[in-house]
């Protein structure tokens, strides 16, 4: 990797052409695949050639949870994790991050309905940003009389989760956590690099 480059008046940003290394919290395959194609279809698209993308896992150092019922509390365990990851490796990776499902409530003139997405928070370049999927709701007939604790346990997570059920396995946990964290990154970067993302102004290409 090449070395750190400093913009004038600006803090020191890494150098992100030659490759990207991120600390991903460890989780099912498909959220790992996921983390791993955001990064490649942001970077691929904004350097405009496939960038090499160092994903590596790291050990959740407490209880897997089922999903979060509300988004509030999906991105708040997603921040926890991603910025105690950001502590624990420090400059060692460029970024760090950690996804959560969400089961939220919506209610409408007296009407509830209860939508299911993905969460990711990004850390690095001296910030953080939030991303989500698209909703999808989950049918009433499903809920009964609310949401129903089987929903939000881990094995629902597993094969394709449970957006993967509700579409048929049209959109899945990957293509949900690719999308939220896609987003993430998208708002992570934006005008870091000035007007461009991913080099320094006046910084050398490598060879």
């Amino acid at each position: 990797m090449d070395a750190n480059v400093s913009p004038p008046g600006g803090r020191v940003l890494p150098r992100l052409d030659d490759g990207v290394a991120v600390a991903v919290l460890e989780s099912l395959p498909q959220e790992m695949l996921g983390v791993r194609d955001a990064f490649l279809r942001y970077f691929g698209r904004r350097i405009g050639r496939r960038v090499p993308i160092a994903l590596v896992p790291q050990a959740l150092e407490e209880p897997r949870l089922g999903l979060a019922t509300s988004d509030e509390e999906a991105v708040g365990r997603a921040r926890r994790r991603a910025r105690s990851l950001r502590e624990r490796l420090g400059d060692a990776y460029h970024f760090h991050v950690a996804v959560e499902g969400a089961l939220d409530r919506v209610a409408v003139d007296g009407e509830e309905r209860v939508f299911v997405r993905s969460w990711s928070v990004v850390a690095g370049l001296g910030g953080e940003a939030w991303g989500a999927s698209g909703s999808l709701e989950i049918p009433r007939r499903l809920l009964g009389d609310g949401i129903d604790s089987r929903l939000a346990a881990p094995g629902k997570r597993r094969g394709g989760g449970l957006i993967s059920s509700l579409t048929g396995g049209a959109v899945n946990r990957r293509s949900a956590v690719a999308e939220s964290t896609f987003n993430a990154l998208c708002s992570l970067v934006y005008g870091v690099y000035d007007s461009h993302p991913l080099r320094v102004p006046g910084a050398p290409r490598s060879n």
